[in-house]
This record gives C-alpha cells, structure tokens and sequence, in this order.
C-alpha cells in the first residue's frame, strides 16, 4: 500500500502514510516507511524545477531532441553555453522517486518566469571551462543585451581558446532574440543555436549554476553585496574538468527528457 500510494502521487509525506496507516488499523513509525521505501528503490528527494510546457513546447523540445541526440562530441566542445540567472531563495518539495527518474513528470515543479530574485547573473562556458560572469543591473533590453554580449562573450570565446565556427547557445527572452541582439550576432558571424522555447533543463549551464549556488551557501553571504562578490570568487574556482564532464554527460540530458515527453504525445 505504502509503494502504490506514493507511486500516484510522489509528494506524499511519510506523516501522511503513518496517518493513513494507522486509519487502516496499522501503527508504524516513520523509520518503517523510510526503510520499506528504500526497500523498493525508492528514495526521497528534491522535486527538479522545470519549465511549465504547452503542446507546442512539447512538440519543439522533441523536435530539438531528436535533431541533437547523435551531434558529435567534437561539434559539443566548440559550443559555448549561456544563461541569465536569478538567485532567490526558492522552497524546495520533496518526492519518493526511484533513481534516474528525476525528470520524470510526477516528479518535478513546473515552474513560470520571472520569479523574482535577489541578484541577475549573466554566465557562459563551453567544455573548456567556465566563461565570464557578470551581475545584470537595472532593467535589460535589447541594447543592454548586446553590450553584455560584446563585453563578455566575445573575451570568453578568446580566453577559452574556442575555434572558428564556434556555435552560441541562447534562450527564446525576447531581449536575445530582439532586432538589435539578431543584427548585432549576424554582424560579428556567431552562429546561434536554435533553440526550443521553455527549455532550460536541456541547458548543461543549468548544472553549472547548481554547482555555484552549493558553493555560494556555504559560504552564507550576509548581504547583496557579499553575495556578488561571493559567486565571482566561487565562479572562478570551478574546474575546467567540471564544465567538460557537463557537455559529456548532454546526450544523457537529452534522452532523459525525450522519453518522458513521449510518454505525453501521442507519438
């Protein structure tokens, strides 16, 4: 019963089973529904964040799936990875889920943007190791956008050490995809990933911004400015190694999330 019931619904707590175990007649401790669980390859765990799809998100994200999933290592290596980040203090949920099934519908929160935050980081790496990271101040249009760009992108890709042809990954923000950005990238011949709307989960960055925020807590920043300063010196000690095991490890990324969107179509 424990197994079948948070196997429909993931967040069931282990109070609400000793509950309604013990309206069924049967007493049992928490340790007991801990251990029964793991028994079935079932551990609690953070419920992932991840973008709220539409149908047509879902249709676009299979579709860059399937497109990507036999890129060869080498053409991985020369693509440089980018996001805008906002540090918040978010609850996390927890779900019993077995292992490798993190992205796994049940198991996640859908989640909407603009959440508000505490600091806007805006980062980039390739294989080769981190790129520059720099705080977005005020409001960012499309004019900040490409000053960002020019100040920070094209440095990383020569301190990187990057090849020509080297291919720039991009969110759908209306800010990188305004007339300005488009003309200012068609002007300096970076290729743009075209990339799925709702789709920072497929983002190796996403890892990277994990790693930092481990890294940034343990720290325990006492204020804004503290917290900027932190996640510059913290930023700068990331591994190259770090960064060339995430663009390893993207095919797995991306199978992980192919096959459970097919489980939502009817493809």
């Amino acid at each position: 019963m424990i197994t079948r019931t948070v196997s429909k619904n993931p967040r069931t707590t282990r109070g609400d089973l000793v509950n309604d175990l013990q309206r069924a007649g049967t007493k049992v401790t928490k340790a007991t529904i801990s251990n029964t669980l793991r028994r079935q390859g079932l551990k609690s765990s953070s419920a992932r964040r991840v973008p709220l799809l539409k149908p047509v998100h879902v249709r676009a994200r299979l579709k860059f799936g399937r497109e990507h999933l036999d890129d060869p290592e080498e053409d991985l290596e020369n693509d440089i990875w980018s996001k805008v980040e906002l540090f918040r203090k978010n609850s996390t949920r927890r779900v019993w889920r077995r292992e490798n099934a993190e992205l796994h519908p049940k198991n996640t929160i859908a989640t909407v943007k603009h959440g508000g935050g505490n600091i806007m980081l805006w980062g980039c790496f390739s294989a080769k190791g981190p790129g520059r990271l720099i705080r977005v101040k005020g409001r960012m249009n499309g004019a900040m956008y490409c000053e960002i760009l020019s100040k920070n992108l094209l440095p990383s890709a020569r301190a990187l050490k990057m090849k020509r042809g080297c291919v720039f990954q991009q969110d759908k923000d209306p800010k990188h995809t305004a007339r300005a950005a488009k003309e200012w990238l068609c002007k300096k011949h970076i290729k743009i990933l075209d990339w799925p709307s709702q789709s920072p989960d497929l983002n190796p960055i996403e890892n990277l911004w994990r790693e930092l925020k481990v890294r940034v807590a343990q720290r325990q920043p006492q204020n804004i400015t503290a917290l900027e300063e932190i996640c510059m010196e913290e930023w700068a000690k990331i591994p190259a190694t770090v960064c060339e095991n995430l663009v390893k490890t993207y095919r797995k990324r991306l199978t992980s999330v192919i096959y459970p969107l097919l489980a939502m179509t009817k493809y």
